[in-house]
């Protein structure tokens, strides 16, 4: 068999002049989003007991460069929702209230309502600090919104930040089993998600790497069941042990698995690495 060129490779990929697909062809335009630190104050039972409020978590906007796996944490049933609500676009509206448009439509009938980071993750361009106050909203949404959308800031991200697929939450699995949640550990992780957003706009890598392990920390403390559950076959927390001790830190995108946060300025070997959306202007 004779090795194809470049040139042979390249009119396999056109019929008739048609160029091929581009991956948002195949995806969706929709931007997906990802959490890093602070994960869980945006939900009402854990900001309720916050002795500090505000508490903060850290979403970024990301650009549709290659599909996430669903049940990963990567707020994917939200950007599905969001493409029947919205179609290709997210409207250019104020984005507090398409928050709200949007939780109301992903959480109607839902007993364990999805937290409204999800949707902002989604919506806000940029790098977005979010502050969660249960006297605001009974802790439904935000107080206040953070967006950095500084590209030298998010090419830096987009640089550190490595991605390693580990495996979808698997069925049966649910985090809510047990709660210990000790208001000391509850304001540590609000206090992560603070953290995690100045690091992110200092460009300081080990004050990011501190802040996504302090979050993991008081995942483990107060929702035991995001790391270790019957129904989770990989020893999440042994992997998790293993790139935070070699590299500056490192965190899950989700309770259950799913992907794993690696921050490094060096090259994390089987990772990949996602692009920042700082604008929501045609094509993200």
């Amino acid at each position: 068999m004779t090795q194809q060129t470049a040139r042979e490779i390249d009119q396999a990929h056109h019929v008739d002049g048609i160029q091929s697909p581009k991956i948002t062809d195949i995806l969706g335009p929709m931007p997906y989003r990802l959490a890093l630190a602070g994960g869980w104050i945006d939900q009402p039972f854990v900001s309720e007991l916050n002795p500090s409020p505000p508490g903060s978590m850290v979403v970024v906007a990301l650009k549709p460069t290659f599909y996430f796996m669903n049940r990963c944490g990567m707020g994917t049933s939200t950007r599905e929702v969001a493409t029947k609500l919205w179609g290709n676009k997210i409207p250019d509206e104020d984005p507090s209230q398409l928050v709200r448009q949007l939780y109301r439509e992903e959480n109607r009938d839902n007993p364990d309502p999805s937290g409204s980071q999800d949707m902002v993750g989604l919506i806000y361009p940029g790098v977005s600090r979010i502050d969660y106050d249960y006297g605001f909203e009974g802790g439904l949404f935000p107080l206040h919104v953070e967006s950095n959308t500084d590209t030298v800031v998010a090419k830096w991200l987009e640089e550190v930040l490595h991605i390693l697929p580990i495996a979808p939450r698997p069925d049966g699995y649910y985090p809510l089993g047990v709660k210990n949640l000790d208001p000391d550990w509850i304001r540590r992780l609000g206090q992560s998600g603070k953290d995690c957003f100045q690091a992110i706009v200092g460009r300081d890598v080990e004050a990011l790497g501190a802040s996504m392990n302090e979050c993991m920390l008081s995942w483990e403390a107060i929702l035991p069941h995001t790391v270790k559950h019957p129904t989770i076959k990989h020893d999440l927390l042994s992997i998790l042990n293993y790139y935070q001790t070699k590299y500056a830190g490192a965190m899950y995108s989700g309770c259950g698995g799913g992907y794993l946060f690696v921050v490094s300025v060096e090259t994390v070997p089987g990772s990949i690495q996602a692009q920042v959306r700082t604008s929501n202007s045609k094509g993200w």
